[in-house]
């Protein structure tokens, strides 16, 4: 929707750094990164970050909404479904956080299998005498299996084959080869993984992923590391597997619920922890924001965006107006 003077306006929905999308929207758009009531009325566009609730009470305020942008690729709180009747594309950013993601899933695998918390507090608290005690592992000629084989997936398995690690890959999207790579079942996956990542989208069928009876199958002292979605892993259920020892270590960048409440295995020295940072590193936060913003600015100029939510999507005009109150 255009203001009176002819701009459209372009709204975030949750924090968004003005200076990182405003050179990629229209000449014309008038970004609102604090937008009250009128600005939402009026907003042709909106960039829309994890934590944003997109429900049909917001998609009501938002009458003129042609386009919304996710900054990533996650759309568990918006609804599709709705925006994709009224005609609104959703768009995503794939690809834009693939290399941080990858990097600190292997980078919670090092400081788990190397004990850094461990050695951390051997120096710390003058325990030196004790450091024979300390027992380190090693990446080179491990295995690690990946459990979701796309973008991130296939980039960890690039990272753990230059540190010598032999790649095991399931994704139930899927089948095999990848990249040389075999897809295999879980089962077999779980049984034969000294270190599993997880990167997984949640759906009914994905959540608990892991769960006890998964954790109970792999070997003893294994590393788990989860950057996909909270809820794929049954925390409760990890918590009992590190204290029992089938798990070593355990790497959470993502929570089922964010942020999360209190829980025991955070105070661990062998539980590193990320509060859902993994994919906004420096680089990857410009690359995502300015994914996002090109996309709002492609539907507006009425050109299709790279990625879609719903690719299905139809523009407004054409699609099925919202139902009035009776």
């Amino acid at each position: 929707m255009r203001t009176a003077v002819g701009r459209q306006v372009v709204v975030a929905l949750g924090e968004v750094e003005a200076g990182l999308v405003t050179g990629h929207l229209p000449a014309d758009a008038r970004f609102v990164a604090d937008p009250g009531p009128e600005d939402l009325r009026a907003a042709a566009g909106a960039i829309v970050r994890a934590d944003a609730l997109v429900d049909t009470s917001m998609l009501d305020r938002m009458p003129g909404l042609r386009v919304l942008a996710r900054t990533g690729v996650g759309v568990e709180l918006v609804d599709v479904g709705e925006a994709t009747r009224r005609g609104i594309a959703v768009v995503v950013t794939p690809g834009a956080g693939t290399h941080a993601v990858a990097e600190g899933a292997m980078a919670m695998v090092l400081h788990l299998v190397k004990r850094l918390g461990v050695t951390t507090e051997c120096v710390a608290r003058g325990l030196w005498s004790e450091r024979g005690t300390i027992a380190l592992g090693d990446l080179d000629g491990a295995t690690i299996g990946i459990v979701g084989y796309g973008r991130i997936g296939r980039r960890v398995g690039h990272l753990a084959r230059a540190f010598g690690m032999t790649v095991l890959a399931h994704d139930p999207y899927r089948t095999g080869p990848e990249d040389g790579v075999e897809l295999i079942g879980l089962e077999e996956l779980r049984s034969r993984s000294q270190v599993v990542t997880l990167h997984l989208p949640l759906t009914p069928q994905t959540r608990h992923v892991v769960d006890s009876a998964f954790l109970a199958a792999m070997p003893a002292g294994s590393i788990l590391v989860n950057c996909g979605r909270g809820g794929l892993l049954d925390l409760d259920a990890a918590a009992h597997a590190l204290a029992d020892g089938r798990l070593a270590g355990l790497g959470l960048d993502v929570f089922d619920t964010e942020p999360p409440a209190y829980h025991p295995v955070f105070d661990r020295t062998d539980v590193v922890l990320s509060p859902h940072l993994m994919g906004l590193s420096v680089g990857a936060t410009r690359a995502t924001f300015t994914a996002a913003a090109r996309g709002v600015a492609d539907v507006l100029a009425g050109r299709r965006p790279a990625a879609l939510a719903n690719p299905e999507w139809v523009p407004a005009d054409h699609a099925v107006p919202a139902q009035e109150e009776q």
